[in-house]
């Protein structure tokens, strides 16, 4: 899938020293850029911007790696971008001396995949919990129980992701266990619970909206935007932020190092870092954008929304990926 958005007939100026004068080529995942946000960025800079889509991290990462793309900015997952770093693929743009750069969330400063950001802007983060029907279950929702030793009208009413990462995840978090445990114990509990739980699952499926609306199940692991998403068509649904420690991700913006346009690129980094353009970015895609000040350039009933908004005592980390060694004892369970 290709899109191009042109501004029309390209500047002669230059813009900074961009090694190709007044253009911008973006890889990003599907559905995922505002092309309102592309239409500003091109009038503000005139620059012609391209943007190609991917369908997951792991077709990015291998398009990437093969090299000579052509892309200049690209748009990745946490876990993605470490892996563009630690392999040396990417630029070093000093997103922290950029101008609006004193927008960036403080929580999003010191981050496992970039500390310091030296390469990486915002895009969106959010955090995974539990979507709830409560026109089905109106009784106590504040915890992991209701996937794990759900009450009894929830058994065989639940959907857990698919993927066994996350799955995994939330099973250390319900018993206590720190990301990625190897302890032998550890591991066989949380297999002895997934063993117990696994009858009270209806499916394994990321289609949480679809799932949800169709009736097949009354509660699932969700995300807060596709949660905000699926309240507008089902009101009675209700984004859980468990008295556990949740998992939260982040998207976010780099550069290539053979970016042909690296001089826009790093404009362009600034630029998503302004408040009302991050907000065009939230608008579309429907997830917080960990820029300050951008909720304020959103419709009232997104940026007041409760998945935007995270209760005070609501606790979420980022998890870095498990070492080989961890996952193949994952794999084993």
């Amino acid at each position: 899938m290709k899109h191009t958005i042109c501004a029309g007939i390209l500047s002669a100026l230059s813009i900074g020293s961009a090694d190709a004068v007044g253009e911008l080529r973006i890889f990003n995942s599907n559905n995922y850029t505002n092309p309102k946000l592309i239409e500003k960025f091109e009038k503000e800079y005139d620059v012609s911007v391209t943007l190609d889509t991917f369908a997951s991290n792991d077709n990015m990462l291998t398009k990437v790696r093969a090299g000579n793309t052509g892309y200049d900015v690209v748009v990745g997952s946490d876990y993605a971008i470490k892996v563009l770093v630690d392999g040396g693929l990417l630029l070093e743009t000093d997103p922290n001396a950029m101008e609006n750069f004193k927008n960036v969330d403080p929580k999003l400063i010191d981050v496992y995949w970039d500390p310091g950001r030296r390469y990486s802007t915002p895009w969106q983060m959010g955090i995974k919990a539990i979507a709830i029907n409560t026109d089905k279950y109106k009784g106590p929702a504040d915890g992991l129980n209701l996937l794990f030793d759900p009450p009894e009208e929830l058994r065989g009413r639940i959907n857990m992701l698919d993927d066994m990462t996350t799955v995994m995840h939330t099973a250390e978090r319900y018993l206590g266990f720190p990301s990625c445990t190897a302890d032998k114990a550890q591991l066989k509990a949380i297999n002895d619970l997934l063993l117990r739980a696994k009858p009270f699952w209806r499916t394994l499926s990321y289609e949480v909206m679809d799932k949800m609306i169709a009736g097949d199940v009354d509660v699932s692991q969700s995300w807060t935007g596709a949660t905000y998403r699926l309240r507008q068509k089902s009101p009675a649904v209700k984004f859980v932020y468990t008295k556990e420690i949740m998992e939260a991700w982040a998207d976010n913006v780099v550069v290539l190092k053979k970016a042909p346009n690296a001089d826009n690129a790093k404009l362009f980094q600034n630029f998503l870092m302004a408040p009302e353009n991050a907000a065009l970015v939230s608008e579309f895609a429907g997830y917080d954008s960990g820029i300050i000040g951008s909720l304020k350039f959103l419709a009232p009933e997104f940026a007041n929304a409760l998945e935007m908004n995270p209760p005070a005592d609501a606790r979420s980390e980022f998890v870095p990926p498990c070492p080989q060694d961890v996952v193949a004892m994952y794999n084993r369970i």
